[in-house]
């Protein structure tokens, strides 16, 4: 149950902000929040991060589909094993199906969080990452008998 309802505030945040960021934000207007450090940008990404793979909406589609069957698998499977694992796969579910969401809606990503050093993206791409980097530090953390596959947790 955590981990749905993980996914559901990431999915939230995500379609709220990036409501906001369309309403308040012109496309192509930098806003700056912290000058020369961070900016509201309004970007609609045709690609993955950083842009690559642009206009491949269906191969994107197809995947996210596939990556959020995998972690409702996981979901079952290991969300027991450690009290994080239910938030891990909850900030991957929720970031991968509000950027489903866009690319359904508008065949690209609609990103607004800028770092000059770094290529513009939203709360679900922000999730998504932080999401992956706990699931890999409990892979790592978390001993092979309580993170094997069979084991029933509280997904």
């Amino acid at each position: 149950m955590r981990v749905f309802l993980t996914a559901v505030a990431v999915f939230l945040l995500d379609m709220g902000s990036k409501y906001l960021a369309q309403q308040l934000i012109a496309p192509d207007d930098r806003i700056p929040l912290i000058h020369g450090v961070f900016y509201l940008t309004l970007v609609r990404n045709p690609g993955a991060a950083f842009g690559i793979l642009a206009h491949r909406t269906n191969f994107f589609i197809f995947i996210t589909v596939v990556v959020v069957v995998l972690l409702i698998h996981y979901s079952r499977h290991y969300a027991g094993a450690h009290p994080l694992w239910p938030v891990a796969i909850g900030l991957q579910l929720g970031g991968a199906v509000g950027n489903l969401v866009d690319r359904l809606r508008y065949g690209r990503v609609v990103d607004f969080l800028e770092f000059p050093f770094w290529p513009v993206f939203n709360l679900a791409d922000a999730a998504l990452v932080t999401g992956v980097a706990l699931f890999v530090l409990l892979l790592w953390l978390t001993p092979s008998t309580q993170a094997r596959p069979g084991r029933q947790g509280d997904g």
